[in-house]
């Protein structure tokens, strides 16, 4: 009998409206081997770690630049190597080094050579590789995800680059997630120190990267198209791997190479949206946006702009169910198509469909991207974590039995908000340990504390710096 994953699991017609696009296995009822919390959990590490694995800078650029004979391939794009002189490569995010190297890799020894490749990329202090001729700028300190006075430097190089550029250049740009920190060139009257305060203050008021985004592409000199505006080469184009929902272009990075109209209007209301407009820095900006000035760097006319996108959250998610079905699980796979919500929400309809695929024939494993929000308590009350360990530790607590379940939630960079961990793991073991050191998991996740609890229980996941970004991928593994 061969039926349908998600009208079994409960999710139907919400899910074709919330995702646009889901990918959902087929099955077909002919039983499961036992597996032990051991077997669980080894294999929602490996499945995890296979998505993580398909979205590696060297497998994506590989796949989306060539050097065939006089041409050079970006995507679809075909660039006769005649019509340029020089090759020079910027950008910034959490997978620039690998990008950058990997590009360098693609193109080859003759072409850096023979096209002058140069360039400049800011990226985590944690993430520097030894590359060729790219120069990677350690713009901001490692697990420190806000933009800092390294990065203003850094940014400042990689804009006066490439205003120097001629209309026979070409000009590559690597963005990825994280993009947004690494690039700060804040508008004349704001200053690093009030920017980043805002910044904060839209994430503790719950404000997803849509609306983050919304704000601080408004409030700086090279998103939401800066960069472009800027560039004076013949052909600029943007490699991208996109740790955004629905890939908005506008969105990842904040559009840095996206040319686009100002729309100071929509800033303003996400900060009367999110309760915050009297916050003093919100209040400075709202005075600076009703009085943006005129844009004083028009695009070239001869400059032409193109985005690709070479990966995504479904991406990983597609190559974790391989991984599932290798392992002998009958998966259903979900990617998100737009902001989830709340962890607790999403963490208490994770905990429905897991307790429906332990006690009902179907699916034996659920692999899910996305990216939740946290709303953060009183900074005086607040311990430390981040958005998957939060959703991870809602869920134990809504899961009295963990029997024949494990969950694995992990950032696909490695990092979980402003800890060393990319998130966390609960099975059978881990919430016995709990129970047993009389750890309430309500209380660590009213206070943003799920760190020290999984700390507690050895439940944190660590992987470091993975040199790559597409939001969030959670496993759940399950025995029936």
């Amino acid at each position: 009998m061969v039926v349908c994953a998600y009208y079994s699991l409960g999710l139907g017609p919400t899910v074709t409206k919330k995702y646009a696009n889901c990918f959902f296995s087929l099955w077909c009822q002919t039983g499961s081997m036992k597996r032990d919390s051991e077997t669980l959990r080894e294999d929602a590490l490996k499945i995890w770690h296979a998505g993580v694995a398909a979205v590696q800078p060297a497998r994506l650029i590989s796949e989306s630049v060539a050097v065939a004979g006089k041409s050079l391939w970006l995507g679809d794009q075909e660039i006769d190597f005649d019509s340029i002189k020089r090759i020079i490569v910027v950008g910034a995010g959490k997978a620039g080094a690998a990008m950058a190297l990997a590009l360098e890799g693609a193109l080859g020894e003759q072409v850096l050579r023979d096209k002058s490749v140069a360039g400049w990329v800011n990226v985590p202090a944690d993430c520097l590789l030894p590359t060729k001729v790219i120069h990677l700028h350690a713009a901001r300190p490692a697990g420190v995800n806000e933009p800092a006075e390294e990065g203003i430097v850094g940014t400042g190089e990689i804009l006066s680059l490439v205003a120097n550029l001629d209309s026979d250049d070409l000009c590559i740009c690597l963005l990825s997630g994280g993009g947004s920190a690494l690039l700060p060139a804040p508008i004349e009257g704001l200053s690093l120190l009030e920017k980043r305060d805002l910044i904060r203050t839209i994430s503790a008021g719950g404000g997803n990267i849509q609306q983050l985004n919304a704000v601080r592409r408004e409030l700086s000199r090279v998103k939401g198209g800066g960069l472009a505006r800027v560039c004076r080469a013949g052909q600029t184009v943007s490699l991208i791997l996109s740790d955004v929902l629905g890939d908005d272009l506008e969105t990842i990075a904040s559009g840095p190479t996206v040319l686009r109209e100002p729309t100071p209007e929509l800033a303003i209301q996400v900060l009367y949206d999110l309760g915050i407009q009297d916050h003093p820095s919100a209040q400075k900006a709202i005075q600076l946006l009703k009085h943006l000035p005129v844009e004083t760097h028009p695009l070239n006319s001869s400059c032409s702009v193109s985005n690709l996108i070479i990966g995504n959250n479904a991406t990983a998610v597609d190559a974790a169910g391989c991984e599932a079905e290798r392992l002998g699980y009958s998966h259903a796979m979900i990617s998100a198509r737009e902001p989830e919500g709340a962890a607790e929400e999403v963490a208490a309809h994770f905990a429905e469909m897991a307790v429906t695929m332990r006690g009902e024939d179907g699916p034996d494993c659920l692999i899910s991207g996305g990216e939740p929000t946290v709303r953060l308590c009183p900074a005086d009350e607040r311990g430390l974590g981040g958005r998957n360990q939060q959703l991870a530790l809602a869920m134990l607590e809504a899961i009295d039995d963990w029997q024949g379940l494990c969950l694995v939630a992990g950032g696909t960079d490695g990092e979980d908000g402003p800890t060393d961990a990319a998130g966390a793991l609960v099975n059978e073991p881990i919430a016995a340990r709990a129970r047993e050191l009389g750890l309430d998991p309500r209380a660590y996740v009213k206070r943003n504390d799920a760190y020290h609890f999984f700390a507690e229980v050895n439940g944190l996941l660590k992987t470091g710096p993975t040199q790559t970004n597409v939001c969030d991928l959670r496993v759940l593994t399950v025995d029936r």
